[in-house]
């Protein structure tokens, strides 16, 4: 069913994860959209255009009316996961070219005496020495020698080097030295991928610097290459409009830039969730919020403080151990700060050498995906179990497009876990899908403890295909009591893409201490970043005065080894300026430590500036007038398992999109859409507010700290 014969402007969000892609479409007059598919890991781009196809179709649309498609991806991720880029060298300062594999010789676990490190995205004879010296003040020591350089440049061709990244001692303060070594490698070999750490991160700490550099270079051709096939069969279905890519750090980029810096794209998928989270909790004004998101392969969780992601200033790419710091490739870019767990709909479940059952973090994904998706696979997964107990019915599966089998998901959680284990089909089943509430609970319960923060204080925003099913479970294991399943819930990450805003980061490193700060020199530094950032949005039609700035800098105590990010105040910078910014990094610290020190001056490292464009406004209550809706609100009753009764029980199933602003019941209830499905626990209740946001109350209400 269209919308109607008058078709007004539209923009599109478009989520490729591991199991689905996930598209979400509003149009000018906020009617909204949305469509959800198994993704094709072949090649993820045949799902998008597939499901673009299939919501075009459906409601009468044309790709001539589209105005802006925002498209998020786990490309660059997986790359670098399963080492797919191209060939690359690196360019150092000569003596230094080992320091990008010793890295800080740090053991990320003590107690593993035969530990992995990760393995370099390029091995040691691929990386070469350059004579040149800058000091930490910028002045030049020894010039650049220019007949080497050549010599390398040669070389570059002669070894087939598809891309390389240059990356000296000291460039973020004096960057000359990489931009000659960069000219001469584009006389020599004009169509090599550079990438020069003085223009991807200006910014101090030479391992770390190196290691994104590289991790650019790495996939540069193969973003390049999939953006090019992208824009042409986008232009081919007679799209005109805008494409953008979104960012780690909850901003989104042209394709132009995604080509110079596709290593900002690495956490792209995740993030879109976060900001669509971020974006109700604004509107409902919920000053405490934690994202969770769970789809098919991964869950994701996310601290939401006064409507802003928490975002740090970088990140490591493929861990060997996930929760293990220090396991992965340092990566110094910002990035929306969370905690991503192997805990999906598609995680396998298994009965380990010791007989203890263990769910993930390996996943059936999209091909051959759960049993129950009668798609070839045999592995029993979170999804089967879910299944059996009740939480998801076999016929209304994404609206009862795919039909789940019942009887094959039984079998492979009968075979691979209640068999070895001893116990029935029942408990099997909840048993996976305990085990995976606890996973995320503790890894969840971690990640917000280590961040100076108490769960207890947090509201829960679910969402995601599997989120809404095991929220109120996990909700309950964190002393949580009230939990926001928002409408369209299963393909609220495509929303998030939407509500993201253009945005453009910059980072200058200057050491000062703050109680002495050459503010001449600070408000040139601003006034630089601030300059580039208008000529970008500008570029785009963007005014100087629609775009917002928000200055930051990375702090610390005088002899602390590492930095925290204190967002500075406005206005004048004076003395009074200063005393306001002390203040914001004492405020931030004892969040952090619930500590300050007193008397020890404080020192700044970089000097941060991120210039973005107004976020789009959505309607939220509008957003269910443009689905079809359910056929009655009660749809009838089915047999469903909760803890404490020996057996399944009767269990009232609602139609999500017919449930009225203000209804209210009492659980046990399970309240479907077409994309996810809400479980509510016995005592639970459960209340639809104006902008159809599902709202749950927990049963035994956490005790504030």
């Amino acid at each position: 069913m269209g919308f109607s014969d008058r078709n007004p402007k539209f923009r599109v969000g478009i989520d490729i994860g591991g199991t689905f892609t996930d598209l979400f479409l509003v149009r000018d007059d906020r009617a909204a959209a949305r469509h959800k598919l198994l993704t094709t890991p072949h090649d993820p781009s045949e799902a998008m255009f597939q499901g673009l196809q299939e919501l075009l179709s459906r409601h009468n649309l044309s790709m001539d009316d589209c105005l802006v498609i925002i498209h998020g991806t786990t490309l660059v991720t997986n790359a670098i996961i399963e080492r797919k880029g191209s060939k690359t060298a690196l360019i150092t300062t000569d003596g230094f070219r080992d320091l990008y594999e010793m890295g800080r010789e740090l053991r990320y676990d003590i107690y593993d005496l035969e530990i992995d490190r990760p393995r370099p995205l390029v091995p040691r004879d691929l990386r070469w020495g350059l004579k040149e010296r800058v000091s930490s003040e910028g002045r030049i020591l020894v010039p650049l020698d220019e007949e080497q350089a050549r010599d390398i440049a040669n070389r570059l061709a002669r070894e087939n080097i598809e891309a390389v990244g240059i990356s000296f001692l000291h460039a973020y303060r004096n960057p000359s030295h990489e931009q000659k070594m960069g000219e001469i490698i584009r006389e020599h070999t004009p169509h090599m991928f550079i990438s020069i750490s003085s223009e991807v991160v200006p910014a101090i700490r030479e391992y770390e610097r190196t290691s994104t550099t590289v991790a650019n270079a790495y996939v540069q051709s193969m973003v390049a290459s999939y953006l090019e096939r992208l824009q042409e069969r986008l232009a081919q279905t007679g799209f005109d409009g805008r494409l953008y890519l979104m960012m780690s750090n909850g901003g989104v980029m042209t394709p132009e830039m995604a080509r110079k810096f596709p290593v900002r794209m690495l956490e792209s998928g995740p993030a879109a969730g976060a900001l669509g989270a971020a974006y109700l909790a604004r509107r409902g004004r919920n000053k405490r919020v934690l994202s969770f998101d769970m789809g098919g392969t991964t869950a994701k969780t996310c601290l939401i403080d006064d409507g802003e992601p928490l975002v740090a200033p970088e990140f490591e790419a493929a861990r060997i151990g996930r929760f293990k710091k220090g396991s992965g490739l340092p990566i110094q870019i910002p990035a929306v700060e969370m905690i991503e767990i192997g805990a999906g709909g598609g995680s396998i479940a298994r009965v380990d050498e010791l007989g203890l059952l263990k769910v993930g973090p390996d996943s059936a994904g999209a091909d051959p995906g759960p049993a129950c998706y009668g798609l070839g696979g045999t592995e029993p997964t979170v999804t089967d179990a879910d299944l059996i107990l009740g939480y998801l019915s076999p016929e209304y599966f994404l609206g009862g497009k795919m039909r789940l089998d019942r009887e094959a998901a039984a079998e492979a959680i009968a075979r691979r876990v209640a068999q070895p284990l001893g116990i029935d089909l029942l408990q099997a089943s909840w048993g996976i899908h305990e085990v995976v509430c606890e996973n995320m609970a503790i890894a969840s319960r971690i990640h917000i403890l280590e961040r100076g923060r108490d769960p207890r204080n947090y509201t829960m925003l679910a969402m995601g295909g599997a989120g809404p099913v095991h929220a109120l479970r996990i909700a309950q294991k964190l002393g949580i009591e009230r939990v926001i399943m928002p409408a369209a819930a299963g393909v609220f990450s495509a929303l998030g893409l939407l509500v993201a805003p253009l945005a453009f980061d910059y980072i200058r490193t200057r050491y000062m201490i703050l109680e002495e700060a050459d503010l001449e020199t600070v408000s040139a530094l601003f006034r630089e970043m601030e300059k580039d950032g208008y000529t970008q949005l500008d570029a785009l039609g963007i005014t100087e005065e629609k775009a917002m700035v928000q200055r930051s800098a990375d702090m610390r105590y005088l002899g602390q080894g590492h930095e925290i990010k204190v967002v500075l105040p406005g206005g004048e910078m004076d003395g009074q300026w200063i005393k306001k910014a002390y203040q914001a990094f004492e405020q931030a610290y004892r969040t952090l430590y619930h500590r300050s020190l007193d008397e020890i001056p404080v020192e700044v490292v970089n000097w941060r500036c991120v210039i973005s464009a107004p976020v789009e406004v959505i309607q939220m209550e509008a957003v269910l007038r443009g689905f079809s809706a359910d056929r009655g609100a009660c749809k009838g009753h089915r047999p469903v398992f909760f803890p404490g009764n020996p057996d399944r029980i009767p269990c009232p199933v609602y139609g999500r999109n017919n449930l009225p602003p203000g209804f209210q019941a009492e659980g046990p209830a399970i309240i479907e859409e077409l994309e996810s499905t809400a479980v509510i626990h016995p005592g639970d209740l459960i209340e639809v507010d104006g902008a159809g946001n599902l709202i749950a109350t927990l049963k035994q209400p956490a005790a504030k700290s």
